[in-house]
């Protein structure tokens, strides 16, 4: 009996052989398959034009507890760095390079026909190579000139949104033009732009294709200018006196509810437990009068001659954006614009529930180290490209390894560019600044006479940072047609417009 059993089990394992060789590959890659683990989904929230203190827990009487809970429950990015304005921080987001090398060194204006370069692949492209749908609702400004500039045409799937740097948010209107589209059409739509992003994102987590990871990026234009906010969020901040910093806080209060029935999605749908948050603001916000002497300068002598509104669209323009601003970047330097901290700091954090959670990275990171982060963190870190600026900070953020693998990371405002060499930044004015960011956030102690070794170096390597050629519609343009954020249209909108501009070069 025992040595039939024993033939039995011979000759069921030979089978067994035979079975698997003549299923060839099939049978090891389905179980390797199998062995791998899913691909965690990833919700990227920007905010435009947020302060520091314009979020509960940095101690702002705004109250924003649906983003206070991505930075509790998840990791709170301490030290983390953007641009000081719009365009190149989305650039940074979106390829992982530095924006000025692109070219990218201001805001997108409307007469501009370039924006981020075509050639480059982005963060879309790289994720739908890995099986992810890509698509996005909100505030774009990488380029409107033609629909080859669009979201859908850099990897989005879909986009709904607007694509120029700031609109009414109730008339959709940025410079004339109406701006609010779906897929590179014009969408007539009412209502106020952050809840029509909320409604979207919304929306694209409930229809998703569910054999894919998604990745769904919410670009909010709150809380940039013009100060619009529904009367309920004015009433919930009447106890502050100025109207400016109670509309700010009406925008971002609703803002932060947006963002918490985007997260309620996630958690219908079952997805959050497999999701990497990201939450950041693209600058710092506009503080009233804390811009540059110049600017300061000359909007202060047209407010005091002409008072408000100031006759000329462009001088209006230009006093709006010094003296309306209502946000709070204390106690960091100055705000958006300014290479001080308070342009270029900015709240963050990211979570990855039961992965990245509860606790404060105070490490240096920044919004070039976006890309080749994720990408590591969905386990595809030999698919990112080699010629990023940024760093992969996985190893760091999952606890793997200590922080320390910093680059050079350079930003352009105001008085000029300044380096960022962990922990160290150069403000290269006349003569240059040099100050220990991580022992003097607040930019207090000016270290340049100390160092004057590390000065010359840094001089040095701002010298021959490569900056890529831009071609763009120059200052004339600016002043006799302004980006003006809302108010009457008198041209097509901007989608026809990039239509019309494929189709007659």
């Amino acid at each position: 009996m025992t040595n039939v059993s024993s033939r039995l089990a011979a000759l069921t394992a030979l089978l067994l052989v035979s079975v698997t060789a003549g299923l060839g590959s099939a049978q090891p890659a389905a179980l390797e398959a199998a062995s791998q683990p899913e691909r965690p989904h990833i919700l990227i929230f920007l905010a435009d034009d947020l302060g520091w203190k314009d979020v509960s827990y940095h101690g702002s009487e705004i109250r924003t507890p649906h983003i206070d809970r991505i930075a509790q429950e998840g990791i709170e990015l301490d030290h983390f760095y953007v641009q000081p304005t719009c365009s190149p921080t989305r650039t940074a987001l979106m390829t992982g390079k530095s924006p000025l090398r692109l070219g990218v060194t201001r805001p997108v204006a409307k007469h501009d026909e370039e924006g981020l370069p075509i050639d480059e692949v982005l963060l879309p492209e790289q994720l739908g190579r890995l099986g992810y749908q890509s698509v996005m609702t909100g505030k774009w400004h990488l380029g409107h000139y033609t629909p080859d500039q669009f979201p859908n045409a850099r990897g989005f799937e879909s986009f709904k949104g607007h694509v120029t740097g700031g609109i009414g948010y109730w008339d959709h209107v940025h410079g004339g033009g109406y701006d609010w589209q779906r897929d590179g059409v014009t969408l007539r739509e009412e209502g106020y732009s952050t809840h029509l992003i909320a409604d979207e994102a919304v929306r694209l987590v409930e229809t998703r294709d569910e054999e894919r990871p998604l990745f769904l990026y919410v670009a909010f234009n709150a809380p940039h200018l013009p100060n619009e906010a529904p009367l309920e969020a004015l009433d919930r901040y009447a106890g502050i006196a100025d109207i400016n910093r109670r509309t700010h806080a009406g925008m971002i209060d609703e803002m932060d509810r947006s963002i918490g029935r985007v997260l309620a999605a996630f958690e219908a749908q079952g997805l959050l437990e497999n999701t990497i948050v990201l939450f950041s603001s693209d600058n710092g916000g506009i503080v009233s009068g804390a811009v540059a002497p110049a600017p300061l300068k000359i909007a202060t002598l047209i407010r005091d001659i002409f008072g408000r509104p100031a006759p000329f669209a462009s001088l209006e323009f230009l006093v709006a954006n010094v003296f309306d601003g209502g946000s709070d970047n204390g106690p960091l330097r100055m705000g958006k614009m300014s290479v001080f901290e308070g342009g270029a700091r900015v709240p963050a954090a990211i979570w990855w529930p039961g992965r990245l959670e509860g606790r404060r990275h105070d490490s240096f990171m920044t919004m070039s180290d976006v890309l080749p982060t994720l990408l590591d963190a969905v386990g595809a870190a030999d698919a990112t490209p080699r010629d990023l600026n940024g760093r992969s900070q996985w190893a760091a953020l999952s606890g793997a390894a200590p922080a320390g693998d910093f680059a050079d990371y350079v930003i352009s405002g105001f008085e000029g560019d300044a380096l960022y060499r962990a922990p160290l930044k150069l403000i290269n004015t006349d003569p240059p600044q040099l100050y220990d960011i991580m022992a003097d956030p607040y930019e207090e102690k000016d270290l340049a006479a100390e160092q004057p070794g590390r000065v010359a170096e840094m001089v040095e390597a701002l010298a021959t940072w490569p900056i890529g050629e831009r071609n763009t519609a120059g200052p004339l343009s600016m002043i006799l047609d302004p980006d003006a954020f809302g108010g009457e249209e008198d041209r097509a909108p901007w989608a026809d417009v990039a239509r019309e501009n494929a189709e007659n070069p």
